[in-house]
């Protein structure tokens, strides 16, 4: 029977080992989580790791009479390391709530139990009072080693009245994260002060420690995707407003010029503009994707206007069967645009532009094909909507892609595909 203990502690130790390096190298290389909590695991983990190969010794030299000195060594990191991980918690909580150290009663309270903790320890050094080895190799529990222990209890005990009190400050995530690591710790922690189940402690203390970690990360990543999200929405606003000056002062010139050769004409490019104007501003607040017959119509308004300003050397058609989806503001009309700017020009053929949609068996398809000379995904020359912004957008806000394909007749076809969880 005992070896079959010898062999499920070792398994147990090396078990510990891998998942707590697993832990050291997540919580260094995960981009979600903020400096803090990353530093914070990576403490956590490198101590459980410590704790363990102090377990793994203990384990190894089990009642061996030739190994009481190293024996005892090992009882006294295993000992100092097991304190440090009950330690911790209450610096998460504080650092979670905005608390400084210094000034915090749970803080001051929580050292010193720590203090007396390690008192106690150094004293089992020097005393048989707390514990005792023996010279072959048999570990003894002294009077005082229930009370030892207790300051380590009323550490949890606080840990998690201070977590209960603070509920208001912490994430559900956070708040619920804390308390699954304390819980379960707590009532082993008051377990060995009758037991002696320092390995399963630790192996407690390290599962808690990697839900807590799950958990922590969880609510990481989703403020770092939202942190993601809100950077592109403030970098689309701050293009959408760099509408092309030249683009404005050109179509209100070519308005003054038709005002006396064709008034007619010269209002509906007026009524144009403005409703390619106030589409564009209109974008500026939109943060969720919008209704695709809103941005066909801004596109229709921004061709209006550009055939007028480029007469005889633009011409489009719309094929738009489906139209009962949604896409992020300013997805369609920035494509047509980087059309327009590249393919419009008095030496070339004229420039022909079709948008079509249909129905897919996953979602729905937006192509925008024209038969100029083609352009580039990212455009420096101009501040407005580049492609790669698009993509961004369309990935964070819908889960859709864009493709960029030359045509072998000349021209490019760019390809918009919207899931079909986003009609």
């Amino acid at each position: 029977m005992t070896d079959w203990f010898n062999i499920l502690d070792y398994l147990l130790a090396g078990g510990l080992l891998v998942m707590m390096a697993i832990g050291i190298v997540f919580s260094a290389s995960m981009p979600a989580l903020d400096r803090w909590n990353k530093r914070y695991f990576i403490t956590l983990f490198s101590l459980l790791f410590l704790c363990t190969v102090s377990c793994f010794f203990a384990v190894l030299f089990w009642q061996d009479p030739t190994k009481a000195a190293q024996a005892k060594i090992v009882y006294l990191f295993e000992g100092l390391f097991l304190s440090t991980p009950i330690f911790m918690p209450t610096l998460f909580l504080l650092h979670s709530c905005g608390e400084k150290l210094k000034s915090c009663l749970l803080f001051k309270t929580v050292t010193t139990l720590q203090g007396i903790y390690i008192v106690f320890l150094v004293a089992a050094q020097f005393t048989d009072a707390v514990y005792r080895v023996t010279p072959d190799n048999q570990f003894i529990r002294g009077p005082l080693w229930a009370l030892w222990l207790v300051s380590l209890a009323l550490i949890m005990l606080l840990n998690i009245v201070g977590v209960i009190r603070r509920r208001k400050k912490l994430s559900k995530k956070y708040y619920i994260a804390l308390l699954e690591y304390l819980l379960p710790m707590t009532v082993a922690i008051i377990l060995h002060m009758f037991i002696s189940v320092e390995l399963y402690i630790i192996f407690g203390i390290a599962f808690f420690a990697m839900i807590m970690f799950g958990l922590i990360l969880s609510d990481n990543m989703e403020q770092y995707a939202g942190q993601q999200q809100e950077i592109i929405r403030q970098r689309t606003n701050a293009l959408m407003l760099q509408i092309r000056p030249h683009f404005v002062y050109n179509t209100l010139t070519s308005i003054y010029c038709m005002i006396e050769d064709d008034p007619a004409k010269a209002k509906e490019v007026t009524n144009d503009f403005t409703n390619y104007l106030r589409n564009n501003f209109t974008a500026i607040a939109q943060d969720k994707p919008i209704p695709f017959t809103k941005e066909l119509e801004h596109t229709k308004a921004y061709l209006a206007v550009e055939q007028a300003r480029f007469e005889g050397l633009i011409f489009f058609e719309f094929d738009t069967p489906v139209v009962n989806f949604r896409i992020p503001a300013l997805t369609l009309q920035p494509i047509v645009e980087n059309a327009v700017k590249h393919g419009v020009d008095p030496e070339l053929d004229p420039l022909y532009i079709s948008v079509l949609t249909k129905e897919t068996e996953n979602g729905v398809e937006i192509s925008v094909i024209d038969t100029g000379p083609g352009f580039d995904e990212i455009d420096n020359d101009e501040p407005h909507i580049a492609l790669s912004n698009i993509r961004e957008r369309l990935e964070m806000m819908c889960k859709g892609t864009l493709t960029i394909t030359p045509r072998d007749v000349g021209g490019m076809a760019v390809t918009v595909f919207v899931p079909i969880a986003h009609r």
